[in-house]
Formats: structure tokens, sequence, C-alpha cells
């Protein structure tokens, strides 16, 4: 299966996501436009850095330079920016809220997926979210019991997750 080919397939690097998040963030105080430097003190990266990573955007559409070399986002790319500010926000609620995931970690991890998750993994999680959030008797309940829920593991072979292979002792030891 080829699926781990789907990552290099992403058009948006964890890179380029950050470039744009930082022109947007830099643009907002001067009508959209930022410039170089302005960028690249954003980042913590040379001015060098940014010109070379503001090539593959502008041919990807996503921005746009003007005749004094400022930046801003095309159409396009804003809604780039829009869709990785909401996952963010998405999975960050998510491993905060629902998995209890500390402040920080949460924010974090979300950084590092934000670009990475399908629009429509991103609405579902919105719904699941929605869901667990509605105040519904059931979703409070399930809310309840995951809290209270204590993960021991049975024995791997019977675990209809880690089928054979304790998947939190393997956890362990990731880097």
């Amino acid at each position: 299966m080829d699926t781990w080919k789907e990552f290099e397939a992403n058009e948006l690097t964890h890179s380029a996501a950050h470039h744009l998040l930082a022109i947007y963030e830099v643009g907002e105080a001067y009508g959209g436009w930022a410039r170089v430097s302005d960028i690249a003190r954003r980042l913590n990266i040379t001015r060098g850095s940014v010109s070379i990573n503001l090539r593959t955007l502008k041919k990807r559409g996503w921005v746009q330079t003007d005749e004094h070399r400022l930046v801003k986002l095309s159409p396009k790319g804003l809604r780039v920016v829009h869709s990785v500010m909401a996952k963010r926000v998405i999975v960050k609620t998510f491993l905060r809220d629902v998995l209890g995931i500390a402040e920080a970690q949460a924010e974090i991890d979300s950084c590092k997926i934000e670009h990475l998750i399908s629009h429509s993994t991103g609405q579902r999680l919105v719904h699941f979210l929605q869901f667990l959030t509605s105040g519904a008797p059931v979703s409070r309940q399930f809310l309840r019991q995951f809290r209270a829920f204590q993960a021991s593991c049975p024995a791997s072979r019977t675990c209809g997750v880690c089928k054979g292979q304790c998947l939190i002792d393997e956890l362990k030891y990731a880097t």
C-alpha cells in the first residue's frame, strides 16, 4: 500500500503554511502587504530563506508581489490560510478538550498536523466536537465515561485495538 506517499503529495508543506501565516499576520497591520524582512523576523529566519520560499508560494498562486517587492496573499492563498487556521483550532480543541492534552502540547501537536489533514477530516472533527459539546444527554454521558475511563490494557491478544501487540507499550519508546 502506498499511503505513505500521500504525505509527499501534499502541496502545502509545514514551511509553506508558516510562511503564508506569517504573511497574513504581518499583512494585517499593513493592508495585507508584507515586507520580506518583516516575514523573516516573524519566522526568525533569514530574508534569503523567505525569498527562496516565496518563489514556490508565488508559483502555486498563493501570493502576489508588487513593484516594491512587497508580498500579499492572493485570494487562493487567503483561502489556504483560513483553512490552516481552522484546522489548527479544530485539532487543538479536540486534543485539549476531548483527549485532555495539556494546552502547550495541544498547540505543538496541532501546529504539526494543521496542514496535513484533509478538508473532509476537518469537517468530521468539527461535527464530532459539535456533538460532544451539544449538551445532549448521550454526549454528556460519553464524555463523562471517557474521562473516567482508566486504560487498563487487556491481554494484547484479546484487545480490539492492539490486535496482538500492545500499542501503549510501543508508544513508550517513541522519540
